[in-house]
């Protein structure tokens, strides 16, 4: 069971979230779009390999299902913790792995495949924020940095988890759970790691981590207590998302949230 529900056609989800009015927010899956196999649908990565001409179609399409008439910020993305605010970014393309936007009409936007997408409003309707949560990104410290970035209070905040790699298919090793627990913030999310590992069922050390649990137990321990989504698995489900760990080379999938003009 999911808390996201998507629209007739499934090419987006919708969050299911109670954000206010002027806040538009999406996640794409990979139905529909021009790219050929192995990026097939909706890839909307340029770096993947993917014929440029079909990602700058897909992008297009993008900006007519959210009802957008400016790009919006695409990143860079190197899974590390950089935040850029949307009205100091330009016409460039940051080297970031999250962005804030108090601008109407710029959206912000990350691309995964397996990572966690993370959307963020505030309850005044006034300032955005996205974020790309892969373990490293998260452990490292990128959603304690997108807050740091944003004006709003974190118990002023809602905070949207989208498709990502479920907890029964995340396998890593116990170096892992051992980064979490050295960049904890403080002792009440060093508690909640460890409950977020589990056993691989192997012979050897492997785990299985949570990805939305280890955001959860981050964004609770800082102040957020209004967090939705996390019911997706990106491996599961090939026919509606990418993956990266399934499928190695593929596509991405765009989780965006902004402003309405």
């Amino acid at each position: 069971m999911t808390d996201s529900k998507s629209t007739d056609e499934r090419r987006l989800i919708l969050p299911d979230w109670p954000a206010p009015a002027t806040v538009g927010a999406l996640t794409t899956t990979r139905i529909g779009g021009c790219s050929r196999p192995p990026w097939q649908g909706f890839n909307l990565a340029m770096h993947v390999g993917d014929d440029p001409s079909a990602v700058s179609t897909n992008r297009r399409q993008l900006l007519a299902l959210a009802g957008l008439r400016r790009d919006p910020l695409w990143l860079d993305q190197v899974h590390g913790t950089g935040v850029v605010d949307c009205a100091e970014a330009h016409d460039r393309v940051p080297e970031a792995d999250a962005s804030v936007c108090r601008l109407p009409g710029r959206a912000c936007v990350i691309m995964t495949a397996d990572c966690l997408p993370v959307l963020f409003c505030n309850l005044q309707g006034t300032e955005v924020a996205a974020a790309h949560a892969g373990w490293r990104g998260l452990a490292s410290g990128v959603l304690r940095n997108t807050l740091a970035a944003m004006t709003s209070a974190p118990a002023d905040l809602l905070v949207w988890l989208g498709p990502a790699i479920g907890p029964d298919r995340f396998e890593v090793g116990p170096e892992v759970q051992q980064m979490f627990l050295v960049n904890a913030v403080n002792e009440r999310h060093r508690q909640r790691i460890p409950g977020n590992f589990r056993s691989a069922g192997t012979e050897s050390d492997r785990q299985l981590a949570d990805l939305y649990g280890l955001a959860r137990a981050e964004l609770l321990s800082l102040g957020v207590s209004h967090i939705y989504g996390g019911g997706d698995c990106t491996w599961s489900d090939p026919l509606r998302f990418f993956s990266y760990r399934r499928d190695g080379v593929t596509g991405r999938m765009a989780s965006m949230v902004w402003l309405w003009q």
